[in-house]
């Protein structure tokens, strides 16, 4: 392709709420512009890398066997309805006004409607299906780019399994499906355990990228292998556990102790023997839930326990309802009403602990739970910190964050039973369909790629992934010698099935050429120039490294096809 000819509109300037590299990036080298809130159009050089990005998943989808549908996007909402995720989906599910129609944020409920009709028997699996299509989700806050936006690009697929086995060996297919599409890409990732959240099932890893511009945040240990997002990360912190001396409980005044850290400061008081009491609303029920001391209450594992569609703070009217007190003063021992009472796990069995009176501007000291509470259950619900030990040997965890390029599931049955997907075994006994879930967001890998392999000049391409291979910078077109050797070297290299841009203006100076092709970041750039020429030679240089060789005429095919090889093997 010919600058002169293609449609590559590079800026110099981005907004100003372009505050992620890639997102940034992307603007500047012209691969998207935006349409409106989280809406992208993918301009030509954008849509060449993302057809790239589709091309390593289809292969390696292909290669485990799995088989490409296209499925519409627009769906009846009642196929939604049977499984309830109308109602979990919620506002960032797209309804059409005056119309009983959806937009697909996934396709779980129309495959399963699909396998209902047509997979009867056992005989008539496993099945591996997928497709790359596009997805849609009313995010109330589209950020950072193609990372998080309304209108995005998915690669689904679905396993169909007559036996949990089966289904453990179909996820681990997909499992590995998925590092080769990461490595094909030139990603550096890993995997964490990751909650389920509206997708269910019996369990889930996601695929991550380290950024700090990441949306997610895990806990990791390279040394140990340990890895886990902090919705479900869990550590080798000591429970609080219980002390000899256990009086009665002790009511005092805290008139000016509200959080736990005042309690600690003014009254001597030990950290995690403060049993800070919190009420959240599950699916409108409340519930009363202790932390040890300062301990942060994880979400998603309060949600995950409670198997509730939907988690959050009571407000503080509901809080003088349900307790008699005001945030700071809530505690097990007369509670206004007869709401459950749950516990992190560190505080099991614990005794000798502090909390509210359910009275303001007092608290109890020496409350033993199993003694003074209505504990009806105790879960892990705190969020891990940073430096604490793994899990797995102990060692200090890094909290990071992260950007999820992938994510997989086991469904289990959730679908299959809620839809009526059955299946016959071996012996005419029903049973429903087992089923799997793997996701990949198509843009991210685009953004993920450019967040890890950049500097302060713009992007560096992987060759997989490179809009264009080559590069080529005439220096001085108006020269016949440099426009014939030009014209040479791009029928040679294109000759060869290279991808080649070639910077063939007349019309912009020398400087202007090396900065657009620094910013558009192709693997190599081959700079034909008057004086190099004198000799019969051009130079080529690698965006990777920027290191620059000079080589003849007649090498420059096979030293770009070398050296391409080797940036692909990096």
């Amino acid at each position: 392709m010919r600058v002169t000819k293609a449609f590559l509109p590079t800026l110099k300037e981005v907004p100003s709420d372009a505050a992620m590299v890639s997102h940034r990036l992307m603007l500047r080298s012209g691969m998207i512009r935006l349409l409106g809130a989280g809406i992208y159009s993918f301009l030509p050089l954008g849509y060449r890398a993302l057809k790239k990005a589709m091309q390593i998943i289809r292969e390696e989808m292909d290669a485990i066997g799995a088989q490409e549908f296209h499925l519409p996007a627009l769906n009846p909402v009642e196929v939604w309805d049977e499984t309830g995720r109308t109602e979990a989906f919620g506002d960032t599910m797209f309804h059409i006004k005056d119309r009983p129609y959806v937009l697909a944020p996934t396709h779980e409920e129309i495959i399963t409607s699909i396998a209902r009709s047509f997979v009867k028997s056992y005989k008539d699996m496993p099945q591996a299906w997928y497709q790359i299509q596009e997805k849609f989700r009313n995010e109330p806050r589209p950020r950072s780019g193609v990372i998080r936006s309304r209108q995005f690009t998915m690669k689904d697929s679905y396993s169909l399994d007559a036996t949990w086995e089966g289904l453990d060996k179909s996820y681990e297919m997909h499992s590995r499906a998925y590092h080769r599409i990461y490595q094909r890409c030139g990603l550096k990732f890993f995997v964490v355990g990751a909650s389920s959240g509206a997708m269910g099932g019996t369990g889930s890893q996601e695929f991550m990228v380290e950024s700090d511009a990441g949306e997610d945040v895990c806990a990791i240990n390279e040394e140990s292998g340990y890895a886990a997002n902090v919705e479900v990360a869990t550590s080798q912190v000591p429970p609080v556990g219980r002390i000899e001396d256990n009086p009665p409980v002790e009511k005092f005044a805290t008139p000016e102790a509200r959080t736990i850290d005042e309690l600690v400061e003014q009254f001597g008081l030990v950290e995690e023997r403060c049993a800070k009491a919190l009420v959240y609303i599950a699916d409108d029920a409340p519930y009363l839930v202790f932390m040890a001391g300062n301990d942060q209450l994880n979400g998603s594992k309060l949600q995950a326990a409670l198997g509730a569609n939907e988690v959050r703070p009571a407000r503080d009217d509901e809080l003088a309802e349900l307790t008699g007190a005001d945030a700071g003063s809530i505690g097990p021992i007369n509670l206004k009403t007869d709401i459950p009472q749950i516990a992190d796990l560190r505080l099991e069995q614990a005794n000798g602990l502090v909390s509210g009176a359910n009275e303001n501007g007092f608290h109890y000291r020496n409350i033993d739970l199993a003694r003074d509470a209505k504990i009806t259950a105790y879960y892990d619900l705190r969020t891990v910190k940073e430096g604490e030990p793994d899990p797995l040997g102990g060692r200090p965890l890094r909290v990071v964050r992260a950007i999820e390029v992938g994510h997989i599931f086991k469904l289990g049955t959730k679908y299959s039973e809620a839809m009526g997907a059955t299946f016959l075994d071996e012996n005419g006994k029903t049973h429903p369909i087992i089923m799997g879930s793997y996701g990949i967001g198509v843009e991210r890998i685009l953004a993920c790629h450019i967040e890890q392999s950049h500097d302060e000049k713009g992007i560096i391409w992987h060759p997989t992934l490179a809009p264009y291979h080559v590069h080529i910078i005439a220096l001085k077109m108006q020269s016949e010698a440099v426009a014939r050797a030009a014209e040479d070297v791009y029928r040679r290299l294109t000759g060869e099935n290279m991808e080649v841009l070639f910077d063939d203006r007349t019309n912009v100076s020398a400087g202007f050429k090396f900065n657009d092709a620094d910013l558009l970041g192709f693997p190599l750039q081959v700079v034909v120039g008057e004086r190099n020429l004198k000799d019969g030679k051009v130079e080529i240089k690698v965006r990777k490294t920027g290191e620059r060789e000079m080589v003849g005429l007649d090498e420059v095919v096979a030293r770009c096809l070398a050296l391409l090889d080797e940036l692909s093997r990096t």
